[in-house]
Parts: C-alpha cells; structure tokens; sequence
C-alpha cells in the first residue's frame, strides 16, 4: 500500500523555512513529502523520524554556500575541520529519502585555489558535510543524485539498518576531501547498486573517536555490492581513522574503474580489522599525482603507529578472492612491526601490472605521524602530504630493490593461492626482477 503524499508548492525564492516545516508536519502525519521538478534554494534542512522526502525526477535541491548557515546543523564528530552537514537527520527512526531528483552541493564555493604539481584544489578550512545521519535507525537513501560535494557527501555515524540502493555520488575529481560514502562506527549497513565518482575514497568505513577522545563505537556487519566506483584516492577502504574495531565488513561484485587504489585497510589508531572479504571485484588502478595518497595499487594494506598513545590495532583474517584487472603500482601489504597484519589469504588473484605515466615504484605508507601535524616550516597540507627536509613526500618510500607485482614486509600467515601478475617484458626501469617479494623481520620505521 503505497503513503499518502503531499506536494511541495515553493512560496519563495529560499525555500529553507517552508520546507522544514513540510518536512515535520508530514512525518508527524506519516505521508511523504514530494518535490517536483524546478530548483529549490536552500540552507540547512534536518529530516526528523518518519521522515519521507522524494525529488522527483528534474527536482534540483541546490544548498547555499554560506557555512555559517550551517551552525544549527552540527554534530560532535569532526571531520578535518568540518563539524556540521547540509542536511542532517539526528536520532532519527524511519527516514527515507528517495527519487530521482539531485542534491547539488556548493562545492564550488570552497575552493580557493589549485596546486597544479599535487593535483588538487586548495579547499577552504571549513566545509559542511552534505548528508549526515547520526544515531539514527531504519534509513533507506534510495536512487537519488548528488553533487559537488565541498566535503565527506554521506557520512553514516553511530547508526544502524541503513541501506543505500541506486544512489549516484559525482563530485569534483580534484577537490580534497570528497568520499562518497562514510561509514562511522555503524551495524547493519547495505550499499548496492550505486555509482560513486570522486576525489577521494569512495566507500570507506572508519571508527572516529569523540570529544572525550574515546571510540565512537565499533563498524560490523557492513555490505557493499554490485557497485561502480571512480576514486582518486582508494575506492573501497577500511581506515584510516580506526579507534574502535571493524569486522564482518563484505565487499563483492563490483567494479572500481580510473582508480588510484582499489582495495585498502589501513590501521593506525588501535582498533582491531577482522573478518572482512573482497570477492569478484574488477579493478582498473592508475598512478595520480602526490597529492592524492597511493601510487596505483590494486590491494594495499598498511599497519603502522601514528600516535604513541594509541598503538595500531591488529588486522587478521583478510581474504581476497577472485580480483582482476590492471595497476600500475603493486599489491603491497606492510606492517611496521611483526604480528600487525595477519592470516591474509589471496586466492585466484589476476592482475596485469604497468608501468604508469610518474613510474614512480614506491609504495604509500600515509597517514604516518608527521601528516597529524606539519611544522610550520613544512611544506604541506595537515593529513594529506608533508615534505621533508630533502624535499620529498614523506611516506612515499621506494620498493626495496625495484617494484615487484607482490611486496609483503611483515605479514604472518600469507597465503598466496593461484595468484598471477603479469608484467612487461623486458621489464620497465625500477621493477624488481622477482614478482613477489616477501620480507620478514624488518625493524620499525615508522612506529
């Protein structure tokens, strides 16, 4: 039995106030609210409990791009410098949001200019979120668009029985920043058949800490399948912000195209990574400028100490299963110290290795302890690239030897099961002679 709706008739230019109130009176009387095709401006807007809010097909939602506007809808986790969202449902239950309409964010206003040699725009400091759910219950977002994101574009916090089917994310492939969708210490979440293009991660699930400095909580039970992602940055991650624990996470049967790196875990702040799989994924990974962390991997995952008082948890019990495609870097999986990463399974792995147009042969250990906070006679941008005193990105490090299609320093238990890298002949300037290179017993660099 389909909801009664009621339909949204646009009073004034800014639409903020009247939509609001449509907003709440109709969730209170259990209909939907709809809004035709036509633009409507906007600021900050909250979806309360029973909430249902379709854009038709033509509707465009487009936000101010004042930040200020923003302040009532704040929320106490941060990201970069961004504490507040475009539109936020906040311990909510039953909220839906749907059509086929677009949500067009004013990313455009935040960039303040570009640095052409790391390949991205220099954002402005504070920038609102798009689309924030937090504590909140029973979300469906369902086939809707959205765009020019100026931050993080869905961020998932403390929330549970979402799902996210048919949503298409497109944003600006050079503005920081950017992620598709943010999972944040949440239970029970499903995303399916969407399309994510953007600067930086396109899935990602973290576990932030809050004010007090503890855990916000721990991430299970999370699905990502039958999904296309373009990445500048890692299109399907776990990390790195990683203070409480991540496990029964599933990513499946999708396709990551024009990618930087494909697949990531990365710990750093103590919380432990288990029981997650990557199964029949294509993957097409390319080398981007320094700016953006990775150098074209297919798989990577990284374990390393970032702040003395929150040592990196454990990742164990990993399986890749039945990944194909291209890179232009290397699987690289590397612990700082022995007993970081453990039983880590590739099975039916094919991948076709290139040399891509930097040839840099360096694998990407970033965020390390000197991205938290730059000296101030460093050249940089906090959490994103630091040079050092030689001039280079510190944490771009070059293979030991030249590039391999494998490189594993400090992995126990790896097992690598019909696993084929298929590499130039002869081989380009800086490849290692081996394919595969596994080291142990390496001393601490970074920790």
């Amino acid at each position: 039995m389909s909801k009664a709706k009621n339909i949204f008739i646009a009073r004034l230019d800014d639409v903020t106030a009247q939509l609001q109130e449509e907003l709440n009176s109709s969730a209170a009387a259990g209909k939907s609210l709809h809004l035709p095709k036509g633009v409507y401006r906007c600021g900050a807007l909250r979806l309360p409990s029973g909430a249902d809010l379709c854009l038709e097909e033509g509707a465009v939602l487009r936000f101010h791009a004042d930040y200020g506007l923003y302040a009532s809808n704040s929320v106490d986790v941060i990201a970069e410098d961004s504490d507040r969202a475009l539109i936020l449902a906040q311990g909510a239950r039953s909220v839906r949001l749907h059509g086929q309409g677009t949500i067009e964010a004013p990313g455009e206003s935040y960039i303040e200019g570009i640095l052409e040699d790391m390949g991205t725009h220099i954002p402005s400091r504070h920038r609102p979120r798009t689309l924030i759910v937090d504590r909140c219950s029973d979300v469906r977002i369902e086939r809707i668009r959205i765009g020019l994101s100026a931050m993080w574009t869905v961020h998932l916090i403390r929330s549970e029985d979402v799902i996210l089917d048919g949503v298409t994310i497109v944003n600006d492939r050079k503005m920081p920043n950017t992620d598709g969708v943010v999972i944040d210490a949440c239970q029970r979440v499903m995303i399916e058949n969407c399309v994510i293009d953007t600067a930086d991660d396109g899935v990602v699930l973290k576990t932030s800490r809050g004010p007090d400095g503890l855990p916000i909580g721990n991430c299970h039970s999370i699905r990502v399948a039958h999904c296309n992602i373009i990445s500048e940055s890692c299109a399907l991650k776990l990390g790195t912000e990683s203070f409480g624990d991540m496990q029964n996470i599933t990513f499946e049967d999708c396709v990551i195209a024009h990618s930087n790196r494909a697949l990531g875990l990365f710990s750093r702040d103590g919380g432990r990574l288990s029981n997650i799989a990557f199964r029949r994924l294509t993957v097409d990974c390319k080398e981007t400028p320094e700016g953006f962390w990775g150098s074209g991997e297919a798989i990577t995952m990284t374990a390393l100490d970032r702040r003395s008082t929150n040592p990196a948890g454990v990742i164990e019990n990993v399986l890749f299963e039945d990944i194909e495609g291209q890179m232009e870097g290397a699987v690289n999986l590397f612990a700082d110290r022995a007993g970081l990463i453990r039983n880590v399974t590739l099975r039916r792995v094919s991948l076709r290795q290139a040399p891509g147009r930097f040839n840099a042969c360096r694998y990407d250990v970033r965020p390390t302890k000197f991205d938290l906070a730059p000296s101030p006679d460093a050249a940089g941008r906090a959490n994103a690239w630091v040079r050092g005193a030689d001039g280079k990105i510190i944490g771009l490090v070059p293979y030991p030897g030249g590039m391999p299609g494998v490189f594993a320093s400090d992995v126990e238990n790896l097992a690598l099961e019909d696993v084929k890298v298929s590499r130039p002949s002869p081989l380009p300037e800086g490849f290692h002679p081996e394919s595969v290179v596994v080291l142990q017993g390496q001393s601490p660099v970074w920790s």
